[in-house]
């Protein structure tokens, strides 16, 4: 094991959409989902299905008899991540590599335009997860890579610093999870994404204990 390869609190975070209970959901609807090629990390093989190369423009539909305007982050759209503006923008600022983005056509109920969303992916992955330092079950039945580490039921996550060398944000090829440092987590919380309660669809956990 590598000095300093192990769960050290305060230094990396799952970066996830809030799915917490509460309130009535988001009230979009992605019309054209057909078309919208599936994220890349489900896609078989792992690595087709970038935004870049889809044809079509995402359209979403507001529609408040299933919910509310979406958050800052909102998941659950083909695999991708459904973002604000303003959320954008600091994602771009803070790692513009580890991101990709594909503005989309909104519409609202009385047929005009609604306020700038995009689909977006994490396309950077990097094996950076240190298994034998860290606590967390092991699967290896039937996944495309392998193995997947399964952090449902709670981990201790390490990483591997070298493997990680400055990138903010990252997947690992063995979980479906995004990952990022503390920097970006810092980023997020001073602009008042992933605050309690009002976290604007942003969750973090520290992932030295999840």
């Amino acid at each position: 094991m590598k000095e300093g390869n192990v769960p050290s609190a305060g230094e990396f975070y799952l970066l996830t959409p809030d799915t917490r209970g509460g309130g009535r959901g988001r009230g979009v609807v992605l019309e054209n989902k057909r078309e919208i090629t599936l994220a890349s990390y489900l896609s078989l093989p792992p690595g087709n299905g970038e935004l870049s190369a889809l044809k079509e423009t995402p359209r979403l539909r507001l529609d408040s008899s299933l919910g509310e305007m979406p958050r800052d982050l909102e998941g659950g759209f083909r695999g991708y991540w459904l973002v604000s503006e303003p959320l954008r923008c600091l994602l771009d600022a803070i790692d513009g590599a580890g991101f990709e983005f594909r503005r989309s056509v909104v519409t609202l109920e009385d047929g005009s335009a609604g306020e700038a969303r995009y689909l977006c992916e994490v396309v950077r992955t990097l094996d950076a997860i240190g298994e034998e330092a860290s606590t967390v079950e092991v699967l290896s039945d039937g996944y495309p890579n392998g193995k997947f580490y399964d952090i449902t039921g709670g981990a201790d996550l390490a990483f591997r610093k070298d493997v990680i060398a400055g990138a903010h944000v990252f997947r690992t090829p063995f979980t479906a999870d995004v990952y990022c440092d503390r920097v970006l987590r810092d980023a997020l919380i001073e602009s008042g994404f992933g605050v309690p309660p009002a976290t604007r669809g942003v969750w973090l956990m520290d992932a030295a204990s999840l």
